[in-house]
């Protein structure tokens, strides 16, 4: 019980970020380009932009693939979406 306690601790300090908790938003409605995300979050530098889908790909909860020199993410571990699901009405008003 500890380990899944750990585990969840560690999910949620890395959604504990505004602007990481707005990509995985953004991505629940399907997969996006690095420029697609960048527009939709322009208050975001594009540097920061790719740290945090680096942040949130070392932890496993993106996937990404290259075609060409773009760069499209996903999400990768689904049970984020019940989570993020609970709480988009309140935090997640994409417009």
């Amino acid at each position: 019980m500890i380990e899944e306690a750990r585990e969840i601790a560690e999910l949620l300090k890395v959604l504990a970020n505004e602007n990481r908790l707005m990509i995985i938003c953004h991505l629940l409605s399907g997969p996006m380009t690095v420029s697609q995300l960048h527009e939709q979050l322009n208050h975001v530098t594009q540097s920061a932009l790719s740290q945090h889908l680096a942040i949130l790909k070392a932890n496993r909860l993106l996937s990404s693939t290259k075609n060409g020199q773009s760069i499209t993410y996903a999400i990768q571990d689904y049970r984020i979406e019940a989570l993020i699901e609970t709480i988009k009405v309140n935090y997640c008003k994409i417009n």
